[in-house]
């Protein structure tokens, strides 16, 4: 304690920062071996793989959370979502949270996805010897090594076995040895249901809703996304791993040029005048908004290759939308910790109160609703968009937040046309991906493919995406066109484009929770392009 003594006799910011980290030891003091690799199961979401097996402590985990920006004095709230989770709710006191503050915030500020907290609720409900029994009858499919009930539901996970999409094989196996682990099962999937189909109001808009009818019943929704998820896709033979978009409710918007809407009112549709005359987001504002611009090029991982023509990309975003009247924000090969500040410097922005409109563009590698940093951490892009909502960013509160992301799997094997797909794996196959937006209002996300398809970008051009969206932008806000009519446009235009040979296509997918309309006004000057 000599040395610790040294340091709280240093300065008052040096105390709060001494004296948070021996609360962090604390916490480590009582946390087991087995602690320990649930900690590291939870976290794979948000840290590293290769960086986690690493961790032999909490405290090592501790450090990369700090570094990572996921954990700090005055936020550590996602460690007393953990601790919580884990039961060790005596601990919460070292972090300045009780149990019921703890629950209280869940709803809204939970990071650890239902999926994950699924498999280790199911870890800790299979005991020895059902373990042995579901080994058994995995067979040779599983390794010989001793596994713990948590290692096997991660060894399943990592072989694609399971997902949260597809918890077949799991199911089966808990019929067969520990049925009662059924009904949490279809909890879970009921949980996540009723994520992907309820769209709550902000406080603010609530009386826009009360008292009318939704056009489309929720039963009649989950119909629609159930019909979506089993129906065959069409040219199978051709998915494969590249930058995944989105099925179910995300499917279900992109299927046409407008999109689904809950709580519209029939006279509302009956009166298509007076719903053009209203349904518009304001853009007179002192300032059209802000544009941030990710732009990862180079990347630090060696399992991440560069991405040529990306450059390009963003220069074509920067000058569209400094022409739409934004004030634009390029960053360039950014690693996890940076995207974090530029999240939380962009949401604490206090001009966006006179703002119209928020826009965020992520160029860059990813797989199953992640994005990497160019330090190779995978970011979840529900989480970039959830610093956005009403809560977290209350000058954004019914303004229309507009994310565009063009999000590579890796580099495939080089074809020998100037074409590289973005893509890890372009030969094999996925289950297709359920994504979900922040349940909120007023949020639209397009994304450059739909589920298992790749997605290109030409090394010298930029992406087929990006640059027909820029085009477009550029074209049909001339023509007063409303942001999902030009989206349908970009949909068509890079349908039809192939490559050399004609056989490689790509899809691109947007799904909104909208209110109304986003029509950009003409900006005084022509575009150069």
């Amino acid at each position: 304690m000599a040395m610790a003594s040294q340091g709280l006799s240093s300065s008052s910011d040096k105390n709060c920062k001494v004296n948070f980290r021996e609360r962090l030891l604390m916490i480590d003091s009582e946390l087991g071996a087995k602690d320990v690799e649930q900690l590291k199961f939870l976290c794979r979401d948000f840290v590293s793989p290769k960086k986690l097996e690493t961790c032999r402590s909490a405290l090592d985990i501790f450090d990369l959370l700090l570094a990572a920006e996921l954990l700090s004095e005055e936020d550590c709230f996602f460690l007393a979502e953990l601790l919580y989770i884990l039961d060790w709710k005596s601990l919460l006191k070292h972090l300045n949270y009780t149990k019921g503050q703890v629950e209280s915030l869940l709803p809204t500020q939970r990071k650890v996805s239902l999926f994950r907290n699924l498999l280790y609720e199911l870890s800790e409900d299979i005991v020895p010897e059902n373990l042995q029994r579901m080994i058994f009858l995995l067979g040779d499919s599983i390794p010989k090594s001793p596994m713990t009930s948590l290692g096997l539901l991660s060894y399943l996970e990592k072989q694609g076995k399971i997902d949260e999409d597809n918890l077949t094989l799991l199911k089966d196996l808990c019929k067969k040895i520990v049925p009662k682990l059924v009904e949490k099962i279809e909890k879970y999937k009921g949980e996540k249901a009723a994520e992907l189909v309820t769209l709550p109001v902000d406080k603010e808009t609530e009386s826009l809703y009360q008292g009318e009818e939704e056009l489309f019943s929720r039963s009649d929704t989950t119909k629609f996304l159930t019909a979506l998820q089993e129906e065959p896709c069409q040219n199978e033979h051709t998915r494969s791993n590249g930058d995944r978009a989105t099925n179910g409710a995300l499917a279900l918007v992109s299927m046409t040029p407008a999109s689904v809407t809950l709580g519209a009112s029939p006279n509302t549709v009956n009166s298509e005048a007076k719903a053009k005359e209203v349904a518009v987001y304001k853009m007179n504002g002192k300032h059209r908004g802000h544009c941030v611009i990710i732009n990862n090029h180079t990347f630090t991982s060696t399992s991440l290759s560069d991405r040529p023509g990306t450059n390009r990309d963003a220069e074509s975003l920067m000058r569209v939308f400094q022409w739409l009247g934004f004030t634009v924000h390029k960053h360039d090969d950014v690693t996890h910790a940076r995207m974090e500040t530029v999240l939380q410097e962009q949401k604490s922005r206090p001009d966006h109160a006179d703002g119209d409109c928020f826009v965020f563009c992520v160029l860059t590698h990813g797989e199953d609703m992640k994005v990497y940093s160019s330090d190779g951490v995978p970011i979840l892009i529900e989480n970039i968009l959830s610093h956005f909502t009403a809560q977290q960013c209350p000058g954004l509160t019914g303004k229309p937040k507009l994310f565009f992301i063009q999000a590579c799997q890796g580099k495939a094997t080089q074809p020998s046309a100037p074409i590289e797909a973005d893509a890890v794996n372009p030969e094999g196959t996925f289950p297709p991906l359920e994504y979900r937006i922040p349940i909120k209002a007023d949020f639209l996300l397009g994304l450059s493919t739909v589920p298992g398809y790749l997605s290109f970008r030409h090394i010298e051009e930029g992406s087929w995406y990006i640059q027909s969206l820029c085009k477009r932008l550029k074209n049909l806000v001339l023509s007063g066109e409303d942001i999902l009519s030009i989206l349908t446009v970009v949909n068509r235009d890079v349908s039809l484009q192939a490559d050399i040979h004609g056989i490689k296509k790509q899809m691109p997918q947007f799904a909104n929770t909208l209110r109304k309309k986003v029509v950009f006004p003409v900006p005084p000057r022509a575009l150069q392009w």
